[in-house]
């Protein structure tokens, strides 16, 4: 352990207010607990729950104010703390390790990370892309396989193919032999094929339309749900009878569940947040992480980024292009 990087100072942004500009500190670098390792961050990735922390919208996040905004990051560790096996100074890793329930977030210029919550970052591939997997890797692998199970020529329906976890959970699904749907607007049917699925224009069909264009009536083996609301009730009519099941990443609100009753059909919710929230269940997001590395380093899943990368000066300018609904890929900043 290197005692020369302790009471040191690093530079991070702080949500002082909701709905406020970030403002940048100078604040004390963290020093790794037990099983803990510092990381130098490269770059952090955003998500839509980032924006809604920032504007005081995700209670469940359990973030008090004023805090290190940011969850998802890549990097490089520069120190180990007592009892770290699997990771090393130098080593390149990336992972959904801060900014919710009392933890540093991501926007800053190094980090802490519990050991279990990271994984080695993908050689083939850079640390903008690495960063902005994490949150929505983690989503989509939990839903098609901790709760659904996907198996090889299983029909899967995904709501939101074109969006962060929508295009990854396309991706996973394709790679576990899926046959794969998605519902999208029609400009992004071609981007939809290149990931390998088929498009349906939910702006022309009804749900009972393309359930019966594309199952014959009998519905989806599988149907996963990234934008909730409306979403989530067309979902419970678009699965089949008795064996099918509908995971919602959104599951909020008030819905009726007749629909999926008189299917005999399951739900299951996705919460990702939980283990850092928690404490419990952390090795499993690094399970999953090394899932994700290995889907990354044989070019089955590839992550879309918007072209233009942020330093953490611009990291407002990148939560405006966010909250704009005009980024064309996930939008990452570099630290």
């Amino acid at each position: 352990m290197n005692s020369d990087l302790n009471n040191k100072t690093m530079k991070a942004l702080i949500t002082e207010e909701f709905g406020k500009p970030f403002v940048m500190k100078d604040i004390d670098q963290p020093i790794p607990k037990d099983h803990q390792v510092l990381i130098k961050i490269k770059a952090a990735g955003l998500n839509p729950l980032d924006l809604k922390i920032k504007n005081g919208q995700a209670a469940h996040a359990q973030v008090n104010l004023p805090a290190v905004p940011g969850i998802d990051m890549s990097g490089i560790v520069v120190e180990t703390g007592k009892n770290v096996r699997d990771f090393k100074a130098g080593d390149e890793v990336f992972g959904m390790v801060g900014g919710i329930g009392g933890h540093q977030g991501t926007l800053a210029e190094y980090i802490t990370a519990d050991a279990d919550h990271i994984s080695l970052k993908p050689k083939n591939i850079s640390f903008q892309e690495a960063a902005a997997i994490p949150l929505i890797f983690i989503t989509a692998w939990e839903a098609l396989t901790d709760q659904i199970n996907i198996q090889p020529g299983q029909t899967v329906l995904i709501h939101g193919g074109n969006g962060g976890v929508g295009h990854i959970a396309i991706q996973i699904a394709v790679a576990k032999g899926a046959k794969v749907y998605t519902t999208v607007q029609p400009d992004h049917s071609d981007q939809i094929r290149k990931y390998g699925a088929e498009p349906i224009n939910y702006t022309t069909l009804s749900v009972d339309q393309y359930v019966q264009h594309y199952t014959n009536g009998l519905g989806f083996d599988a149907v996963v749900d990234t934008v909730g609301g409306s979403v989530l009730d067309d979902s419970f009519r678009a699965v089949k009878q008795y064996t099918g099941h509908v995971v919602s990443i959104l599951g909020w609100g008030t819905h009726s569940l007749a629909p999926l009753s008189f299917r005999n059909a399951k739900y299951s919710g996705v919460f990702t947040l939980y283990p850092l929230l928690s404490g419990e269940r952390k090795k499993h997001h690094g399970d999953i992480l090394k899932e994700a590395a290995h889907l990354l380093e044989t070019g089955q899943v590839k992550v879309l980024l918007h072209p233009q990368s942020y330093s953490l000066d611009q990291a407002d300018d990148a939560y405006s292009l966010l909250e704009s609904g005009k980024a064309t890929g996930k939008v990452v900043i570099c630290c």
